[in-house]
């Protein structure tokens, strides 16, 4: 291999927004007049999702981390602003405190049609926002070896953006529930490991083959290679409530993809771990958040989740100079101070005994900076 080159990790990032009543502060039908205002500001920025409360964004391909940063606050606030005009609210967080998923409307399009036919309540009921970072690669093959390789990693990260704690008006008990309402859709989760970008495509072949799947965008894992583009998508953690969390997260997930290139210069791998080992911390990281302990599985040993998190910065250290990321990675130690915002809902909650005041607190968070 050539000297390392980190020009090719780029960033893109997806972002859903959940549409409230600033009256009731239930979730919303915007019936897509935030989707056809914004499209005419911000063009195919702004998209609809399966229900009518949400609104997904997505920046452009940004080169670092700035851009980036740059991108998703203009988004935030361009959608917020026309969402304002029409008198409704925008918030972040991986579900509703309260609202429920069957006084939801569902969009009519073909491709949503299609998935609610198929999947049913499963489908109707998965009213959760998430955040998707594709990170760009040189190649689709390297991109496999990465993918493989940052499986591992995927809870550490998942345990920082946990912001769901509550499900229809309950406290369910998790820091993060939104994983637990997506675990009913087929072919979700940790992904496998795959031999070769080869073996990752022959999959995709047979499931399409064999009327499993219409095209490859029904491969709904927390991480995947892109069917068509040189990049791998994080597509774990629930959506951040601020917009520096999600810049963290993101910036996170880039130096964790640059980490591991860089070690595979100099033909050094990562340990591969089965994904059945990967889903215990998952779970973990789900229930407990940043406050519970996830396994070091070289040591064969429970750790402070937190302790791992700071030995997961400390193992992309000599990265993020090179991506100029590093201010935005520092941002992870003020979610270890303030709570994660599954946290955050949960302190207003206990203060005020009250979801109605939990929503505004989602919503009040939404351009903060």
């Amino acid at each position: 291999m050539g000297p390392a080159n980190y020009k090719h990790f780029t960033l893109g990032i997806e972002e859903e927004y959940m549409v409230m009543d600033p009256q009731t502060r239930e979730l919303k039908s915007h019936e897509q007049r935030i989707v056809i205002e914004g499209q005419k500001v911000i063009r195919d920025k702004v998209k609809a999702e399966m229900h009518q409360a949400v609104v997904e964004v997505g920046t452009d391909i940004c080169p670092d981390i700035d851009t980036a940063y740059r991108d998703v606050a203009t988004l935030r606030n361009t959608i917020a602003k026309i969402a304002g005009d029409m008198g409704l609210w925008l918030g972040a967080a991986g579900t509703h405190p309260f609202s429920h998923w069957e006084r939801q409307l569902i969009t009519d399009h073909a491709r949503y049609n299609d998935i609610v036919n198929e999947l049913q309540e499963a489908a109707r009921s998965n009213l959760i926002f998430g955040l998707h970072v594709h990170v760009g690669m040189e190649s689709r093959e390297m991109a496999i070896h990465i993918a493989n390789s940052a499986r591992y990693f995927l809870p550490h990260v998942y345990a920082l953006s946990t912001n769901s704690p509550f499900w229809e008006g309950r406290f369910t008990g998790y820091k993060s529930y939104r994983t637990k309402v997506f675990d009913k859709f087929p072919r979700t989760g940790i992904p496998d490991f795959f031999e070769s970008i080869e073996a990752y495509d022959n999959y995709i072949k047979l499931l399409v083959k064999t009327n499993c799947i219409d095209n490859a965008k029904k491969i709904w894992w927390d991480l995947r290679v892109h069917p068509f583009f040189n990049t791998v998508e994080f597509r774990i953690c629930d959506v951040p409530m601020t917009i520096d969390e999600t810049i963290a997260i993101a910036a996170l997930f880039q130096a964790i993809c640059a980490k591991l290139y860089k070690l595979r210069t100099k033909n050094l791998n990562f340990i591969m771990y089965q994904r059945l080992l990967i889903n215990e911390n998952k779970w973990r990281a789900g229930r407990y958040g940043i406050d519970g302990t996830m396994i070091d599985f070289g040591k064969e040993s429970e750790v402070n989740t937190r302790v791992l998190i700071y030995e997961l910065l400390e193992f992309v250290d000599d990265v993020v100079d090179i991506l100029g990321s590093r201010h935005a990675i520092s941002f992870v130690h003020k979610i270890l101070e303030n709570g994660t915002g599954a946290d955050r809902q949960l302190a207003v909650f206990k203060e005020t005994n009250s979801l109605v005041s939990v929503a505004d607190y989602i919503h009040d968070s939404f351009l903060q900076t």
